[in-house]
Order: structure tokens, then C-alpha cells, then sequence
């Protein structure tokens, strides 16, 4: 049995290995030689096959008899070679030369499987192959000495940052053993990759391409400052590409945690972070966290993560980001918070152009992409859905083997949209332009105009300041204000169409409640869905919920007043595009009219406007025959233009019935069931020669 405990001369060191590891090892192999030289010297039947399952009586005598200590000389210091994996990793974790002589005797068997059998050998139990701290301590010539064993308690370097495990804490002290975490042996032989058990929670890290060269300098000197936690409250910026810009002037790649994917992992949280802190250590990496309201809502929990996350990465460059402020109940020590503000015009083109090209290195050419970035302006996408936006818009082009277009990059910019609001409003995707429209020359510019507020506010209101105040947002609000049938829901999608956004009309039915506070809950929930997404809010028959307020006479007053209250301070902070249509203005509450940015009239249309409407909707393509006097109609019926589309369905459907041209007829038979439908009289000093052409249905 001689042969299981010599050992062997120590393989030459592959070459894909770092070579002063392994010449560190070698010294280990040297005093584990040194050591099973001793114990077989004092060992009167070295070759027992039964050795290290029983202790005989002479055995016992000789332990009680025996000097203490291990007879090995203390090990010489022997730094790790500098700026070698060995030595970086020793400097981040603050290791003593003790401690790395600890690790190397416990990492052995992990790259030696000789180790396995000659640690069997001197702990006396062939079952027990890896060091025991009492062996460790022997092997690094500190058996003797008992401050040594505080290097392997658990607040020791080598054991709070991950490097040792210390198992078996049921048995004594000197007893447990030591091994090497998977992770750390495989970053000393240069594997970078990192620890599986973070898979699930760490997300991409990217750059802002457009950031601001002082406020990444900012960022940079406040993340090397104090408790080096940062806290970066976002304005419509991009928080995640600052500090991942700033992680990056620091050191490495950034370890960017998902707030969301950690909420499932709540149980597991300490070890989790743990994992967390020590692979910081091991790249030389910083930490990114956000946004953090994606973390637990509640707020004990919410705080219970943050404390954890920054007591354990205590040290390590820490960037924390989201749209509130840092609470001190969140860490014992407060960050620095920096402010991200919105980008102006301009780096917001630069991002989608750095996008666009990216993605079109990938998937093909992009095109103009100044021009492309301009067809976007209006929208407000992360940094995240810009990047996905962009891709999606790239590959959908090359996919039909044609040039990248404004319209698939709106239409990538849409599918960003989550489905939060679709539950709260009905989505319609706009099918008309402006040529559409039917409109006098006023209600038509201040349509033009609504557009152009939202495709330039983030300059006008962000940039330049234009509406000071704290809590004021930077929405844009109009009202179409005229009778029913004249246009209003139509220009709302026109310009949503001349914007690319999807038009979400909100349905009061699931807005007001009977319950106290409901309704302001509801409105809420819409509000915030609607300032997270690239769409415009209709509030169809606005009156119901924006309507005046009154003299408080009983609860029921007093409710009302309060949803009137709530509305008014909820626009001032809104930061979407809304559009209120009434078809009574005067029932308005004069606050609300205060705070709208545009108010466009829809009259009922003239003679001239009502003929292009019912050539409009009649169409080039429905055979007409030549008795049709469309002149006629557009003078004699005077019909909004709501009236005037179903006049004209209606009578396509009694042409296609009939196989034959539209007629005259037929056309006069539509416009007297709409009056009817209206209430009103069919006369024959509006249908004149055509009243015998009345057909009932």
C-alpha cells in the first residue's frame, strides 16, 4: 500500500494555465511530501489497509504522548508574482500571505487529484480528501499557533468574500473541512465566465452613446467617493447607460442585475448577493442595479432587498437608478444621488442613429439615418426599447429585401408598447392621414399644431425650459370641442397617425365607479400606462369625468368635486399626449381650459366641405350612375360629417343589393333613414324633385 501515499512528480503545467499558479502549487505539493514523510516515520504499520478506519491502542498512547504541532517549519512569504491572477485577486480581497497559503493548500485537489488520496492519508480518514483546517494549518507550518484559525472565521477575508468554504460546522473547529468554490478555481485558470447561479438575474449592460462628457465625469468621481453606492434619479434620461459608461471608466465589463428577476429569489437573496459581491471582486467589476421599482412593492421588502445589496457590496462601486429618490430606510449609509435628466433633441438622435447602425451591422444596410431619427422624434423610449426598436425595424426591412423606412421603424416603436394600457383603453391602430381630413383652415392648423407640440416638446418644455414649477410634466393636452359626427375622433388618430403612435381611447365604463376613490384609482392606473407608452389618450365625451365643479351641498357633491381635483392636479404632472373630445364645451370646468395646450373647434361642415365629404366617402371605386348629384346633396342636407359616411354605406349596400350603379335614389332613400334616425322631418323643400325617389326599407 506504499504506492497510495508517495507522491508522484507533479505534471508539467498545461498551457493553457497560468504558470505561476502553478509553480505556487508545487510548493504545496513539497510540504504535503514534507508532512507524510513525518507521519509515516512515527506510523509503525504505514501499509495497514485498514489505516484511517480505526485507531489501536498504541496509536492512541503515541497521539498522547506526541509533541504538539505539526514539526513543519512556518512557510517562507512568497508573494504572489506581481500582476498575476494570483496576486490581483489577493489585493481585491485584502488577503495576508497566510490567507493565500490557506487557499492554494485548499484549491490542491481541485487541479491535482493526487491531493485527494495524500489529504486522505494525513487526516486519517481515507473518506475525508479534502484539508481540514486542522491539516491547512499544518501544511502553511501554523498548527501551533491559534490566532492562525482566525484567518478561516467567518468574517476572514478568504470566508466573507467566497473564496473558502468552511463545511461540516457540526464537527470541532480544527475538524471541518475546507474547498475552493467552483467559480473562484476556475477564475484563477483565466475562465471568465460567471457564476451560473447569477444567470437568471444578470441583464445587459450598455453604454449611452450620447452621454454627456461632465455628467459621465460626475458620475465616475462620485462612484470612487465615500461608500462608493451611487443613486441615479432618472428624468427621462438613460440611467442604466450613464452608470454602466461610468462602471466602464472604472474597471470591467459592469455586473447589471435585473430588479425584476430578482423579486422570485427573495429566500435565496443573501447567498444570491453574496455570488454577486465576490464576482465583482474577482473581475474588478462595479454593480449595476434598476430600476429599483422594479423590486418588491412592498416597502418592507423593497427595503429588506436594498439593505442586504448594499451591506454585502459594502466597497465595490455600486450604481443604483429609478424615477424616485434614494430613502434612507433603504442602507444605513445614504448615496450620493445624481439626477439623469432627458436627453435633448440632439442625443436623442445620436442614440437612435448609434442604434440603427448597430443593428444594421448585423442585419443590413439602415439607410439614411438622420432622416430616420427625425420620423421618431416624438416618441420616448428607454434605452433598452430603442435598441429593440431599432433591431426589430432593421430585420423586419431586410427580411423583405428592401431599404429600412420611417414606417417600420414607427411600427417597431409601437410594438415597445406593453399591454398595461391596452387593458384600460381600447387600442386603435390609425388606417388615415391628414388627407383625410375634411376640416376649415383654423381647425386644421390646430391640429398641425398639437403635432408639432408633441413632436417637439421634450425641447421646448425639457431643454428649454418653457414650463418651470416642480411636479409639472411635460405632457401635451387638447380638446375637439363640437357636435357629434364633425371629425373629432378622426383628427385624434390623424395626427396620432402623423406622430406613429398607436390612438388608445379610453372607455368611461371601466373609469368611473360608484365606490369613493375608484375612479381616481382608475384614472391613475391609466395616467401612468399612458406617460410609460408611445400613444395618444382619447377621453371620448371628456364632460363625463371633466366636467364643472359645484357648490357642495351633500356627499355626493363634495365626491365629485374631490375627482374634479384630482384630474387637475393630474395634468399638471402628466407626461403623455391627451386629446378631450365634448361635444359641450361650456360644460368644462374653466380650470381644466387653463391647462390645455390646444383647443380646436369642429364646426358642422358648409356646403363646400360637406360636397368633398361625400365625395370622399362615396369613393372612386363604387360604380356610380349618371343620375347622381352630389352637388345637390352637399347643399340641400345639411349633415355632419359622421351623417354623411353612413348616408353613404348605407347606400352602397342598396347598390350592391341591386347590381347596379349607384343611383340617385338610392342615396336620397339614405339620407331620409338617417333622418329619421336623427329625428328629423323628411321635407320636400330639402328633397325637392328627389322626395318621389324615397324608397321604404
Amino acid at each position: 500500500m506504499t504506492h497510495t501515499v508517495q507522491p508522484e512528480t507533479a505534471p508539467a503545467a498545461p498551457a493553457d494555465t497560468t504558470p505561476h499558479l502553478w509553480t505556487r502549487l508545487r510548493l504545496v505539493e513539497e510540504r504535503v511530501r514534507r508532512a507524510v514523510e513525518l507521519r509515516r516515520a512515527v506510523d509503525p504499520d504505514p501499509d495497514d489497509p485498514y489505516r484511517g478506519q480505526y485507531l489501536t491502542p498504541e496509536a492512541a498512547a503515541r497521539v498522547l504522548d506526541g509533541p504538539h504541532g505539526s514539526g513543519l517549519p512556518a512557510l517562507a512569504p512568497d508573494a504572489p508574482r506581481p500582476g498575476s491572477p494570483l496576486d490581483v485577486l489577493a489585493t481585491r480581497f485584502a488577503l495576508e500571505p497566510l490567507d493565500v497559503d490557506l487557499l492554494l493548500v485548499a484549491l490542491a485537489p481541485d487541479l491535482d487529484a493526487r491531493f485527494e488520496r495524500l489529504y486522505g492519508y494525513l487526516n486519517d480518514d481515507l473518506t475525508r480528501r479534502r484539508p481540514t483546517v486542522g491539516l491547512a494549518l499544518e501544511l502553511c507550518g501554523r498548527a501551533g499557533v491559534a490566532a492562525a484559525r482566525f484567518r478561516l472565521s467567518p468574517t476572514a477575508p478568504l470566508v466573507a468574500g467566497g473564496l473558502l468554504e468552511v463545511t461540516e460546522p457540526e464537527r470541532p473547529p480544527l475538524s471541518r473541512v475546507l474547498a475552493v468554490p467552483d467559480r473562484v478555481t476556475a477564475h484563477l485558470l483565466g475562465d471568465t465566465s460567471p457564476d451560473p447561479r447569477l444567470a437568471d438575474v444578470l441583464a445587459a449592460a450598455t453604454d449611452d452613446p450620447a452621454v454627456e462628457p461632465a455628467e459621465l465625469v460626475r458620475a465616475v468621481a462620485a462612484a470612487g467617493s465615500g461608500t462608493r453606492h451611487v443613486h441615479l434619479r432618472a428624468r427621462g434620461g438613460d440611467p442604466a447607460g450613464l452608470a454602466a459608461a461610468a462602471l466602464h471608466a472604472c474597471g470591467p465589463t459592469p455586473l447589471a442585475l435585473d430588479a425584476a428577476a430578482l423579486a422570485p429569489h427573495a429566500r435565496a437573496l443573501p447567498e444570491l448577493v453574496r455570488a454577486v459581491a465576490r464576482e465583482a471582486r474577482l473581475t474588478g467589476a462595479g454593480v449595476l442595479l434598476g430600476p429599483l421599482e422594479e423590486l418588491p412593492d412592498q416597502p418592507d421588502e423593497r427595503a429588506r432587498v436594498l439593505r442586504t445589496l448594499c451591506t454585502v457590496l459594502r466597497g465595490i462601486p455600486l450604481f443604483t437608478y429609478g424615477t424616485s429618490g434614494w430613502e434612507p430606510a433603504w442602507a444605513a449609509a445614504t448615496p450620493v444621488t445624481l439626477t439623469v435628466a432627458a436627453p435633448t433633441p440632439e442625443r436623442h438622435a445620436t442614440r437612435w442613429r448609434h442604434a440603427l447602425e448597430r443593428a444594421a451591422g448585423e442585419h443590413g444596410a439602415a439607410g439614411d439615418t438622420d432622416a430616420l431619427a427625425r420620423s421618431v422624434s416624438a416618441h420616448r423610449l428607454d434605452a433598452g426599447q430603442l435598441r429593440r426598436a431599432a433591431d426589430t425595424a432593421v430585420r423586419t426591412a431586410a427580411l423583405d429585401g428592401r431599404p429600412l423606412s420611417p414606417d417600420d421603424l414607427r411600427a417597431a416603436v409601437r410594438a415597445q408598447n406593453g399591454a398595461g394600457l391596452a387593458r384600460l383603453a381600447r387600442r386603435v391602430e390609425p388606417a388615415v392621414g391628414w388627407d383625410d381630413l375634411v376640416l376649415p383652415a383654423p381647425t386644421h392648423r390646430r391640429l398641425r399644431e398639437l403635432a408639432v407640440r408633441a413632436r417637439h416638446r421634450d425641447q421646448v418644455l425639457g431643454q428649454w425650459g418653457m414650463r418651470p414649477g416642480g411636479g409639472r410634466g411635460r405632457g401635451v393636452i387638447a380638446l375637439f370641442a363640437g357636435s357629434s359626427g364633425t371629425g373629432k375622433t378622426m383628427s385624434a388618430e390623424v395626427v396620432a397617425a402623423d406622430l406613429g403612435m398607436d390612438l388608445y381611447v379610453v372607455d368611461l365604463s371601466t373609469v368611473v365607479d360608484k365606490y369613493v376613490g375608484e375612479t381616481e384609482k382608475n384614472l391613475e392606473r391609466i395616467f401612468t400606462e399612458a406617460s410609460a407608452v408611445n400613444a395618444v389618450l382619447l377621453f371620448d365625451e371628456a364632460d363625463a369625468i371633466f366636467g364643472k365643479r359645484s357648490e357642495v351641498k351633500d356627499a355626493h357633491d363634495k365626491h365629485a368635486n374631490m375627482e374634479s381635483a384630482y384630474l387637475l392636479q393630474r395634468m399638471e404632472s402628466f407626461d403623455g399626449i391627451a386629446i378631450l373630445t365634448t361635444n359641450l364645451r361650456a360644460n368644462l370646468d374653466e380650470a381644466f381650459t387653463r391647462r390645455l395646450d390646444v383647443v380646436a373647434d369642429f364646426p358642422v361642415p358648409d356646403a363646400t366641405q360637406r360636397l368633398a365629404l361625400w365625395e370622399r366617402c362615396l369613393g372612386e371605386r363604387l360604380p356610380r350612375a349618371g343620375d347622381l348629384d352630389l352637388a345637390f346633396c352637399a347643399d340641400r342636407f345639411e349633415l355632419a360629417g359622421g351623417s354623411i359616411r353612413a348616408c353613404a354605406v348605407t347606400a352602397a349596400y342598396f347598390a350592391a343589393a341591386s347590381g347596379e350603379p349607384l343611383t340617385m335614389g338610392q342615396v336620397v332613400t339614405a339620407v331620409a333613414q338617417e333622418y329619421r334616425k336623427l329625428g328629423r322631418l323628411v321635407l320636400e323643400s330639402e328633397f325637392g324633385p328627389y322626395l318621389g325617389q324615397i324608397t321604404e326599407v
